[in-house]
């Protein structure tokens, strides 16, 4: 018996994985359209006196930054599924078929390895904030570990997709990937 997944209950696991990351990836363009909201406001209301003693939103500043972290969050596993990720690959080109596609699998098991001790990190600082009753302070004050937790969680769908796409690249024609942007 095989301690391999089938073929079928990898293509299974994916399909639903892809679930995840549309969904993450519909988050992040919500996020990205709720940031353009918070910053027409803030101009209306600088420019416009709606609200009397109110010049702008003052929070602002804030919201944008950590919706433009966790919009880039949601995202980045999704672009990566999508292959719409930025990859340099020129040297991938020139190379015989069979050694680029060694470099891809190399790549992937580095970018896998990357991933989880970022992940790492991120869980140790989220839950060291949690025990030390750390807050972030600026207009808004909130708990630091609310702007920590969403990236040891983003590293980790990247671990993820990085595996199934090992598993592509394993399966598939023995050379480079031709799925990101390329100088070809």
């Amino acid at each position: 018996m095989s301690l391999l997944p089938s073929e079928r209950t990898v293509a299974t696991l994916e399909s639903a994985y892809g679930k995840v990351l549309d969904l993450l990836a519909l988050i992040g363009s919500l996020l990205l359209f709720v940031m353009m909201l918070i910053i027409c406001i803030d101009v209306l209301l600088r420019n416009v006196s709606l609200i009397p003693g109110l010049r702008g939103f003052p929070a602002s500043n804030d919201l944008t930054e950590y919706a433009l972290y966790l919009m880039t969050l949601c995202i980045a596993p999704w672009l990566l599924r999508q292959g719409k990720h930025i990859r340099v690959d020129i040297v991938l080109r020139v190379l015989p078929r069979l050694l680029a596609w060694r470099c891809e699998i190399l790549v992937d098991l580095l970018a896998f390895t990357c991933c989880l001790v970022i992940a790492w990190f991120g869980a140790q600082a989220t839950l060291s904030s949690i025990q030390a009753g750390a807050l972030t302070i600026k207009t808004l004050i909130t708990p630091e570990w609310w702007s920590l937790i969403p990236l040891p969680v983003a590293f980790l769908l990247l671990a993820i997709e990085v595996l199934f796409r090992l598993h592509r690249l394993l399966i598939g024609p023995r050379g480079p990937r031709d799925d990101a942007v390329s100088s070809a």
